[in-house]
């Protein structure tokens, strides 16, 4: 299929629209009704094609972004290109993909940390909050861990949904990999009560800071 034009993709998206999924989907904030099992067989199909999945992109369609993700060569973006699409990505669904499927392979991802952890914009901030967290697990060397701590400690109560939830998980990922940081991110998480009554599916983990450190350090003392 590598003479696919956009016009065959978005008929194809088109087909696979469920007015049940796009319900679910739009009460997380997510205009679009594909199933994502589906949208993954379709990318399968597609292959790696860069300039299809600038042309996906470009047309502003939330399941055709996402599938630009799933066909796009990571590392091609510039590091102008991937702060742009940010800026514009503005479903969680594709926010989270590009930062994960894409700007976490780019080799621009450390300077687009550094410059989106400070933005004003919450939403782009949150993107460099996911960029630091990954750090903290892979790559922990370098970070301030308890600067990082600071700055949870005094502005994840107050700060807006998207970036109130990257900082959570931030200090989670610091409690949970970094045992001389447990114990006061443990108490930030327990003081702030940030996420504490979060509604958690059973069999899954909460997200409010202190349980979810707690299950994942014993998860790793159990192995």
């Amino acid at each position: 299929m590598t003479t696919t034009t956009v016009a065959e993709v978005m008929a194809e998206l088109a087909t696979l629209e469920d007015p049940r999924a796009r319900e679910v989907n739009e009460r997380h904030g997510d205009d679009h009704g594909v199933n994502l099992s589906l949208l993954r067989a379709l990318a399968k199909r597609l292959k790696t094609q860069q300039d299809l999945a600038r042309q996906l992109w470009e047309t502003g369609d939330t399941a055709a972004r996402l599938l630009a993700i799933l066909i796009c060569r990571p590392k091609a973006f510039e590091r102008a290109e991937l702060d742009g699409m940010l800026r514009e990505a503005r479903t969680p669904k594709v926010h989270d993909w590009l930062v994960n499927y894409v700007v976490k392979k780019n080799p621009h991802s450390e300077e687009l940390r550094l410059a989106w952890f400070a933005d004003p914009d919450p939403v782009v901030a949150s993107a460099g909050w996911a960029l630091t967290t990954e750090r903290v697990a892979k790559q922990p060397a370098g970070l301030d861990l308890a600067g990082l701590l600071d700055v949870i400690e005094a502005e994840m109560k107050d700060a807006p949904d998207r970036l109130q939830w990257a900082m959570n998980h931030c200090l989670a990922q610091i409690g949970i990999e970094h045992a001389e940081h447990r114990a006061r991110a443990i108490d930030i998480g327990e003081r702030l009560e940030v996420l504490k009554d979060y509604p958690t599916p059973r069999n899954c983990t909460s997200p409010f800071a202190p349980i979810w450190i707690g299950e994942m350090v014993r998860r790793q003392h159990d192995r």
